[in-house]
């Protein structure tokens, strides 16, 4: 019994993180089908076959916290060192998702494409280990969304 309640509620951990990250990776390929066509380049200068008759900047950012299941891994992965593999869907389903929510920006605000496209991560600390901890992760895209000045103007 002793080993039984831990070892249960780390396998709960497991197929619910499991489930939701499938879950929140199944929307993210759904909007990159709906944000197909738009344009988001990371050139720090706007290409020259764009003529912008505004611009501004645009930013999405998302925190996604760790399950406990990744922690343990984690944990463990780091007393013998190496990559921790249990990070990088975490990592990824973050950069997609501000990338996702700075194209919607841009988008409700009738821009027509977003250059100059930079993102920051960092990691947010867990009080409850002194901020030793990792609890999640945050991931900042942000970019210049230009209105095209003539839509035939510029091919894409």
């Amino acid at each position: 019994m002793n080993f039984g309640m831990p070892l249960l509620i780390l396998m709960i951990a497991y197929f619910i993180g499991t489930h939701l990250e499938k879950r929140h990776f199944q929307s993210i390929l759904k909007r990159e089908d709906e944000a197909r066509g738009f344009p988001v380049v990371s050139f720090d200068t706007m290409p020259d076959n764009w003529t912008a008759s505004r611009s501004d900047l645009v930013s999405g950012s998302v925190v996604i916290s760790l399950d406990y299941f990744k922690r343990v891994i984690a944990g463990l992965r780091g007393l013998i060192g190496g990559r921790i593999k249990t990070y990088e869907p975490l990592l990824d389903r973050a950069r997609r998702e501000a990338v996702l929510r700075m194209i919607e920006d841009a988008r409700s605000q009738g821009y027509d494409a977003v250059f100059n496209v930079r993102l920051e991560t960092s990691r947010l600390a867990n009080a409850t280990r002194n901020g030793k901890g990792t609890a999640g992760v945050e991931m900042l895209a942000y970019g210049t969304a230009v209105k095209f000045a003539s839509r035939f103007a510029n091919a894409q």
